[in-house]
């Protein structure tokens, strides 16, 4: 299409610009187009290297201005001008410039759909409990997973979740609480904080979930066993399974501001402060001593309780070399017992603070 030669039909488009699928006539204003930048925009993918003129008399004079917004946005381009100065303009790929608005919408959609069942659910539980009511009762896996989201993307300062490591139904699970969601709700400078049972650590897929998680910037705590599974957010609503033992249906019960709640937040802080924080990136955190990083991930591991055999089976080494490095470590500080090396690693700051870090050899 040129300047010279671009004719409107009766619908303000080109004459030839090609048919127009009437069942998708407007659909790339769902991408957050308007209507006459959609039409451009179709024209110039049927018409790549099209003259700014050619648009001039097209829609009522609105498609030049639409043409401009379109290469604002960088979904189209223009070309340098010609030996004549005439401006020839192409559309950008359609999968390189909508594919992300498309992805930002999809995204939206799932957060709206995610609300949705939230709000279904609280009418439910309005319509059986009375508006207002202090605990709510969710049935069912995809509900509850629908609330936990919902509450993990409405979270503005903290969250706090206690997660044992018995099989239970797969409801509030560690691995449910999705990585995208998690470093999402860091970057918004939410804090998120776990404390998780030891036997999470044993198995080397969770234990490198559970790295990645302190990777990104979260505060784990490790101890032996959790008597509930528990999610709280900004100390005002708190979601945890009613039954984790039944073989039917799940049920979880929600609960608002109530003495219950003031209950659960105290639970929680007592267990995160009686665990150990976990630390198996093996980082530094003194600049004095030069310990190995592997040791310091093998005294991390052994400071949270493991057993020798599941600290090697964790870091993919034998048995019998876990056991001669801790051995030369201890040599290394001069600590005749392995209690001696967990003080002084202690002491040296290779492990993160926990309880009682001052107790004397």
């Amino acid at each position: 299409m040129t300047g010279g030669d671009a004719k409107a039909g009766a619908d303000g488009r080109p004459k030839g610009a090609g048919p127009r699928d009437q069942g998708d006539a407007s659909l790339l204003t769902l991408l957050g187009l308007d209507p006459v930048e959609d039409a451009v925009y179709r024209l110039l993918v049927d018409r790549p290297e099209s003259e700014r003129g050619a648009f001039a008399n097209l829609m009522d004079g609105t498609a030049v201005p639409a043409l401009d917004s379109l290469v604002e946005r960088g979904l189209a381009s223009a070309d340098r001008p010609d030996a004549e100065g005439t401006v020839r303009y192409r559309a950008a790929s359609p999968v390189v410039a909508l594919g992300p608005l498309l992805e930002s919408r999809r995204s939206a959609l799932h957060r709206v759909e995610s609300l949705v069942g939230d709000l279904a659910e609280r009418h439910r539980a309005a319509q059986l409990y009375g508006a207002g009511a202090p605990v709510e009762v969710l049935s069912g896996p995809a509900a509850i997973r629908r609330r936990l989201l919902t509450m993990q993307r409405q979270a503005r300062t903290e969250l706090c979740t206690l997660v044992p490591a018995r099989h239970v139904p797969a409801v509030l699970s560690f691995e449910d609480n999705h990585e995208e969601v998690d470093a999402e709700m860091i970057e918004r400078g939410v804090n998120v904080r776990s404390v998780v049972e030891r036997e999470w650590l044993e198995d080397p897929h969770t234990a490198s979930l559970l790295a990645h998680c302190v990777a990104q910037g979260q505060h784990i705590s490790v101890t032996d066993k959790l008597p509930i599974k528990l999610a709280i957010v900004d100390r005002r609503v708190a979601l945890l399974p009613l039954d984790p033992e039944r073989e039917t249906e799940p049920v979880a019960l929600v609960v608002h501001r109530t003495g219950l709640l003031t209950a659960m937040v105290s639970l929680f802080e007592q267990h995160f402060e009686r665990g150990w924080r976990l630390n198996l990136a093996g980082e530094r955190e003194s600049t004095e001593d030069t310990v190995d990083p592997v040791d310091r991930q093998i005294v991390a591991l052994l400071h949270v309780g493991l057993t020798d055999a599941a600290i090697a089976r964790q870091l993919g080494m034998g048995h019998r070399t876990v056991q001669r490095r801790l051995r030369a470590l201890m040599e290394e500080v001069g600590a005749a017992t392995r209690f001696q090396l967990g003080w002084h690693a202690a002491r040296a700051g290779w492990l993160p603070g926990g309880p009682d870090n001052s107790v004397e050899p």
